[in-house]
């Protein structure tokens, strides 16, 4: 499949969501304007992002909202359920464990871990915590698709080689570690700090 650019597949996204609240209120058709308004951008830049991925609409008639909202749920690989483990439940895991629009995205909460005694043992929406010492057997078990990794930046590369190594392919990572993984697993990272320099600079240069 030919490379499509990380902004393309963000707009996507924006784009679903869009198309979910308006086929809740009953609008059958939706134009590239309206589309443009939920993802920030312009007609012109819908056409475009959509043209990636074949033929949609119609010239003047817009563009049916359930198979558009269909459509873009097989692109984004959402019509099936990825399992997910968490590794870390202190707050950010925590949250994460607890965030209930999850299921409704099609991600599954299989397996959370955590390294303090404290924590091991106790559930989160139905989901035993596990020692991070039993990682890599119940890993194996669980077969996850992928992981969120929210522990310390001192034990996130340990953590992520043990994941790669049982064969998880993609990582949600929330620390500010740098990560040294085999070239076939896909490492996304969310840095806080980072998205609020941003918001500082916008207000500052606005």
């Amino acid at each position: 499949m030919k490379k499509i650019a990380e902004s393309t597949v963000r707009r996507l996204s924006l784009y679903l969501r869009y198309l979910e609240e308006f086929e809740k209120l009953g609008h059958d058709t939706i134009s590239s304007g309206q589309l443009a308004t939920s993802g920030g951008t312009t007609s012109a830049q819908v056409r475009k992002d959509l043209s990636f991925f074949g033929s949609f609409g119609k010239r003047g008639m817009g563009y049916s909202t359930r198979e558009l909202t269909s459509r873009i749920r097989g692109i984004l690989g959402l019509e099936r359920t990825w399992r997910l483990v968490i590794v870390g439940a202190g707050k950010i895991g925590s949250a994460l464990a607890g965030h209930r629009g999850f299921r409704d995205r099609g991600f599954e909460v299989v397996g959370i871990f955590d390294a303090d005694p404290h924590r091991v043992g106790h559930t989160l929406l139905g989901v035993t915590i596990a020692d991070v010492k039993s990682l890599e057997r119940d890993v194996k078990r669980l077969r996850p698709d992928m992981a969120v990794l929210a522990v310390p930046p001192e034990a996130a590369p340990d953590v992520a080689a043990r994941l790669a190594t049982v064969g998880v392919k993609a990582i949600l990572d929330f620390s500010t570690a740098p990560l040294h993984l085999p070239a076939d697993v896909t490492v996304r990272r969310m840095n806080l700090a980072l998205e609020l320099e941003i918001l500082s600079y916008a207000l500052t240069n606005r």
